[in-house]
């Protein structure tokens, strides 16, 4: 029995067509771009975590994963701080 006969017809896969598996990274451009529109949104909370994701090159689940405790003491921010990441 053939795999193409067991499918159902007119059945189109929900990432057809779509992009699938690692995308290309950033270019400085686009980088810039989302940068300074953020800073004219004046999204200072976006602004940070975009500039910290770029700098640390950290994963996405290990960035939303951050806790204020993470990265200040009191009330001073850490000027280096150590962040593992999580493999799954």
């Amino acid at each position: 029995m053939d795999a193409t006969t067991t499918t159902q017809p007119g059945h189109v896969p929900w990432n057809k067509g779509k992009l699938t598996g690692q995308k290309p990274p950033l270019k400085l451009r686009e980088i810039w771009a989302i940068r300074y529109h953020l800073q004219q949104a004046k999204e200072v909370r976006d602004l940070a975590m975009f500039n910290l994701a770029i700098d640390s090159k950290l994963r996405a689940c290990d960035l939303v994963s951050l806790r204020v405790r993470d990265v200040a003491h009191s009330n001073q921010v850490v000027p280096r701080t150590m962040v593992m990441q999580h493999k799954t």
